[in-house]
């Protein structure tokens, strides 16, 4: 058991006197137990105090209070205060969250934590090769993750091991978990029953350090699915379709719950597909409730004893009979078609049958250049099976893909497996080339050749997001997602005009072929090939273990603390800029070949809001210096400030910051004197980034008032004495020509929240904390 400074906290999730056998929560820590009889305990202490049914989603939040019994509930309003059992970070995020944590002071992790490393690989010439230069060119940051893991009691999945979410789908992920992992695809885990949820650094510091994590009691958007998978249907057509009703923002707040007969029909690992891209509708999380699948798979992951330590509490693994979600679609599995979404946003939904039409019509590229298929979301061993089965009919009519075609495999086991079995040498005979066990293209990490910046291209991904720029910088890249058959049929037809439901392809015989839907092992019939073995255990005393941070590295920088709030208000703010529509976390903060830089704040600045679209002339990365009239970079334009002394604002429009998790967006504004962003809405993780950081996130009361702010405007925020939950903010506007105007802004912060402002930053106000009671 490890203590926090003089120790009276420890491991919340240590067995607090099991009656039954101990059943680790993970292989890899043996010490550390599931603890359902605390589960039970919590879960029974809030029903008894709300006296009604609750839902899955109720179950475990509710089940992981700091304090069920005082806890304020209710599902849309109040904060919860709750005990992760578990956090998760990659590589691109963990860099900052483990800054983060050694600036806190602390010697080591409260709770059991892992670092993968899955993001800083580019795809280039194949797995081997590409893993080869990626630990050569990232050996700096690696070894920082590794030596900070060892020191602070982490564990490390070295480079190849695999994605993030495929690990701890293999790993550590059980019904009934609460887990937070620095990445917005966290809620994969939900695949398995678990409520998983993607957060900032700053929040998995928080967790790491034994303090309870905050999150604004979700409310609940039950999926009822009937009917049954069959043919080219796939996991995939469920999320897609989901995003299709509920769009981008339509999540916002909520947890998604999956129940009803339809369930059962799905797989573990598909279940876990749907999860995964809950993060695309802005979802909180998204679960489904513990069955014979989900045991199915934690047997053969090597896990049986979770499953029947499950089986024993599976009262609390599912909703409860006439629990009462706070919005129901339901979805007719039978009836669900194959569907592909895009371009440019992953809620724009087509039946692949219609996409042909749609694509002449709109002016959208036919011709496919790439095919992708893999990625956190869709890279299991039934993903794979089921594309193999799509490419191992055309082999047998002669045929080939028309389009380049990638297969990344989502872990080291996946791709052993995969190996062993004979679907990845089908997937090279059909033309495919396998990456590493990594993100990828998915996230910007693609060297690609195959076409020049600006010009106009179609993609077809099974991957979950698909904004402009996002997977190759171009943005004339016309991104579609869709299942992996779908992306495989379409690759070796080269064309969106062919729907392998209906249409028919030419073999090398000249006869023609029809598709016939693939059928796959959702798991293997032999056990899972483990592959190389990729994990650094920490070390039981980590205290004498160094990490190293040169003063002059180009890759790392140690933070210095944000300043404190004086007092004041912000008087004659300048608008660095007003954002025109759409903008994502990959605006704001770009990935790609910016990751190199996640771990040194001052270089990764230089990426801030370049790819937002400036109101004033419609272009990206030029906003004019209201001190010297002229054009530049934002970045530059934001030092310029900075350098002058000068408060500066952002305006931003409806789901401000959706998409990643990184909290880079956060701290870049807060780094170049930020202290405002000003939107319509905002995407639930991005507003606590931003409010962790000590920025003020403000929405407006009125939508409209957003057009009466100009570029060229000074803007003050008046009233911060008296800053208090539920009470809006007032904004005053000053024109070039001397009038003024003023309006009325809301905020989301809480008590403890308007703390962190005033401290300047949410690790600021632990460091008081801690200073106080030392």
């Amino acid at each position: 058991q490890h203590a926090l400074n003089s120790g009276i906290r420890r491991y919340h999730v240590a067995p607090v006197l099991c009656q039954r056998a101990k059943v680790a929560m993970s292989h890899f820590e043996p010490n550390e137990h599931i603890n359902y009889e605390k589960l039970e305990k919590n879960i029974n202490i809030v029903r008894k105090r709300l006296d009604r049914p609750l839902t899955l989603s109720e179950k475990i939040v509710y089940g992981h209070l700091d304090d069920p019994a005082k806890q304020e509930i209710e599902r849309g309003k109040t904060y919860l205060r709750l005990r992760p059992d578990r956090v998760a970070m990659q590589d691109a995020t963990a860099q900052m969250a483990m800054l983060q944590f050694i600036s806190s002071g602390l010697p080591k992790v409260a709770v059991p934590s892992t670092i993968h490393c899955d993001h800083l690989i580019e795809a280039q010439l194949g797995g081997e090769k590409d893993l080869r230069r990626a630990k050569d060119i990232n050996q700096e940051v690696y070894n920082f993750l590794a030596t900070a893991g060892a020191k602070y009691g982490v564990g490390f999945w070295k480079p190849g091991s695999g994605i993030i979410h495929q690990i701890i789908l293999e790993n550590y992920a059980y019904p009934g978990v609460m887990l937070i992992g620095t990445d917005s695809h966290t809620p994969n885990g939900g695949g398995l029953g678990g409520i998983c949820i993607g957060v900032g650094g700053a929040d998995a510091v928080d967790v790491m350090a034994g303090i309870p994590w905050e999150l604004k009691c979700p409310k609940v958007i039950g999926v009822k699915l009937t009917g049954k998978l069959s043919g080219w249907s796939s996991p995939k057509d469920v999320i897609l379709k989901v995003a299709g009703i509920l769009t981008v923002k339509g999540g916002t707040g909520a947890i998604i719950e999956y129940h009803g007969p339809g369930v059962d029909s799905i797989s573990c690992t598909g279940m876990a597909t749907i999860c995964n891209m809950g993060a695309e509708i802005g979802a909180t999380t998204s679960v489904f409730p513990y069955n014979a699948r989900m045991k199915k798979y934690l047997g053969k992951t090597g896990r049986a004893d979770i499953a029947a330590l499950a089986d024993e509490f599976q009262q609390h693994l599912v909703p409860d009979s006439g629990c009462q979600y706070d919005q129901v679609i339901e979805i007719n599995l039978s009836e669900l078609k194959p569907h592909i979404n895009g371009p440019f946003t992953p809620d724009l939904a087509h039946p692949v049958s219609d996409i042909g039409a749609v694509a002449e019509k709109e002016g959208w590229p036919v011709d496919i250049r790439v095919g992708l298929i893999g990625s956190c979301t869709n890279s299991s061993y039934e993903d794979m099976g089921r594309s193999a089965a799509v490419a191992k009919q055309a082999l047998k009519h002669g045929l080939k893909c028309k389009s380049q075609f990638t297969i990344t495999p989502g872990s080291e086991q996946i791709r052993a497996t995969i190996e062993r079995d004979g679907y990845a040498q089908i997937l090279r005979d059909v033309g495919g080339l396998v990456l590493a066990n990594a993100c990828g293209p998915c996230i910007g990490q693609w060297d690609r050749k195959d076409i020049k910046k600006g010009e106009k291209n179609t993609i077809v991904t099974s991957y979950n997001r698909n904004f402009t720029g996002r997977n190759d910088a171009n943005p004339e890249t016309h991104a579609f997602v869709t299942s992996p058959e779908i992306v495989t049929a379409l690759s070796i037809a080269g064309t969106l005009k062919f729907n392998p439901e209906t249409d028919y392809l030419t073999g090398a015989d000249g006869k023609k072929f029809k598709l016939e839907a693939p059928d796959a092992d959702e798991l293997p019939k032999l056990e899972f090939d483990p592959g190389q073995d990729t994990y650094q255990y920490p070390p039981k005393d980590g205290s004498g273990q160094h990490v190293d941070v040169s003063p002059t590295s180009q890759r790392l920088q140690l933070l210095e603390p944000f300043d404190k709030w004086d007092g004041k208000d912000l008087e004659d703010m300048l608008i660095l800029i007003k954002v025109k529509g759409k903008c994502t976390t990959d605006h704001i903060s770009a990935a790609g070949p910016w990751l190199k830089f996640r771990g040194h704040l001052d270089n990764i600045s230089n990426n801030l809001l370049i790819g937002a679209i400036n109101i004033e002339n419609g272009k990206a990365n030029s906003v004019r210096n209201a001190l010297t009239q002229e054009f530049g970079p934002v970045p530059d334009t934001a030092r310029y400030y900075k350098k002058m002394g000068v408060k500066w604002a952002v305006i931003g429009d409806e789901n401000y910051g959706e998409g990643s998790s990184r909290e880079h967006a956060a701290l870049e504004p807060r780094h170049l004197g930020g202290r405002v962003i000003i939107t319509k809405s905002f995407a639930r993780i991005h507003e606590t980034n931003l409010k962790k950081q000590g920025l003020l996130p403000l929405t407006f009361a009125d939508p409209a008032d957003y057009n009466k702010i100009h570029p060229v405007d000074k803007l003050s925020i008046v009233g911060l004495a008296d800053f208090a939950p539920g009470k809006p903010l007032k904004c005053i506007i000053k024109h070039p020509n001397g009038s003024q105007e003023t309006i009325m802004l809301n905020h989301t912060f809480n008590e403890s929240q308007i703390e962190w402002f005033q401290a300047g930053s949410a690790l600021n106000r632990m460091k008081e904390l801690q200073q106080k009671s030392s």
